[in-house]
């Protein structure tokens, strides 16, 4: 188990990998990949070089430090993408390509959720899924206004009225939870 930020185990980030049942050769796209690449260089490595694993972020600054770990560890089947997810069909992987979306601590940033979920869901293939981890409601002292925090349930009816069925609820970490949809 990955502990973040000093050990507090912010999030189980092995575990989280884990449950997106990664396989050789698969497509995944971490949305919102951030500064720390949890949920791209691992996973590059179990797709292996018939994989592709796509890191996607709206910080240009972001990717560039990305790009250059890619390029000084030699990693051949990461592939970064400018892109605001708010904005449908402006991400540039094509539509129902892609086996597992990671969309890790995005949705409590944005406005615009469903289309950030539109989005994420335009690209994965029938039967392909989708690992949503955000920050649990309530106060606490880390994390985002607890205005801000996303209300599970109503995530969860907003999955199922844009197509998409809930696989598991599980705890992604001390402040998180994780919800697994497949696409139908």
């Amino acid at each position: 188990m990955n502990n973040l930020f000093g050990g507090n185990k912010l999030l189980f980030v092995e575990e989280i990998i884990a449950k997106g049942g990664l396989k050789e050769g698969m497509k995944i796209a971490d949305l919102g990949c951030g500064t720390h690449g949890y949920f791209i260089y691992n996973p590059s490595l179990i797709v292996g070089k018939k994989g592709l694993v796509y890191a996607v972020d709206v910080l240009k600054p972001v990717l560039e430090n990305h790009n250059k770990i890619i390029k000084t560890e030699h990693y051949k089947n990461i592939k970064t993408i400018w892109s605001n997810l708010e904005n449908y069909k402006a991400c540039k992987i094509d539509s129902m390509t892609i086996d597992l979306v990671f969309l890790v601590n995005v949705l409590h940033q944005s406005d615009k959720k469903i289309d950030i979920l539109r989005e994420a869901i335009r690209l994965l293939k029938k039967q392909a899924r989708i690992i949503i981890v955000d920050w649990t409601e309530g106060a606490s002292l880390i994390g985002p206004d607890k205005n801000k925090k996303i209300n599970k349930a109503n995530l969860i009816i907003a999955m199922k009225k844009l197509g998409m069925s809930l696989e598991e609820d599980f705890v992604a970490g001390k402040f998180h939870y994780g919800l697994i949809f497949k696409k139908l």
